[in-house]
Order: structure tokens, then C-alpha cells, then sequence
């Protein structure tokens, strides 16, 4: 008990997907983001007519996408696994460990590659899914 009480004395980043990232690193969300659109919602959202907002893609993916069977699984890369988790999740900062313990439930238990460790060197190396710190 003494660790838990001194550990959470102390403030823990959380992570998010940073939606402001994209554009000045020449990269598109809504590219990133209608990859995990299922069929039905491609077609209801007509993505393949124009971009969608971030805010319809992420409804869209934690109502219908994120419950279809495969979403993630534990096959998923794990910077794509922790990208389609913040969208299932609508895209709720979470702390690395919170973070790591969800994902791993998706990936069907993988406690290794979710391990605060290995997502925190993840994380902070990526510049492809636009993933980080958020503002407490």
C-alpha cells in the first residue's frame, strides 16, 4: 500500500491521440481513422465522397466499429492497437498503466507488449498515429 500511496502523489501524463498533430506533420487523421471504419459506417458516412469530422469518425467507431469481432486483436501492432483503442474510447486521456491494462483486454491478455515500459518507449518515439501526452 505505502508504493501505491507515494506513486500517486506523484502526476502521471496521460496519453491521448493529439488531433492538432496531423496537419503540421503532414499527416491526415481522417485517412488514419477511416481505416477502422467498418463497411456499414464507411457507406453511412460516405467517406469515399469527402472527409468526415474527427467527431463523426470517432461516434461512428466507439458506437459500431470498436464492437464488431477483430477490431483489435492481439495479431493488431500495438501503436495501431493503442490508436484504435483511443478511438473505441472516444479518445479519453488515459495514464500509461490504465492505458496498458485496458489494451491488454483487447489484445486478449497481453501483459507484455502493454507493459507501462514498452508503451511509454512506444509512445513517445511515434510519428505516425499522432498519440500524445494530454493536458492532465
Amino acid at each position: 500500500m505505502d508504493r501505491e500511496e507515494i506513486s500517486s502523489d506523484q502526476v502521471k501524463p496521460c496519453w491521448s491521440i493529439d488531433l492538432d498533430w496531423y496537419q503540421p506533420n503532414n499527416r491526415s487523421f481522417f485517412t488514419l481513422a477511416r481505416g477502422c471504419l467498418c463497411p456499414k459506417c464507411r457507406k453511412q458516412l460516405k467517406v469515399d465522397e469527402g472527409e468526415v469530422s474527427a467527431t463523426d469518425l470517432l461516434v461512428a467507431i466507439n458506437d459500431c466499429c470498436s464492437q464488431k469481432p477483430g477490431f483489435i486483436t492481439g495479431e493488431t501492432p500495438i501503436l495501431e492497437s493503442v490508436f484504435r483503442f483511443f478511438l473505441a474510447s472516444g479518445n479519453q486521456p488515459l495514464e500509461l498503466e490504465e492505458l496498458g491494462k485496458q489494451v491488454s483486454e483487447w489484445r486478449g491478455g497481453d501483459s507484455y507488449r502493454t507493459s507501462v515500459e514498452m508503451l511509454s518507449r512506444l509512445l513517445e518515439r511515434d510519428r505516425y498515429y499522432g498519440l500524445r501526452q494530454a493536458a492532465g
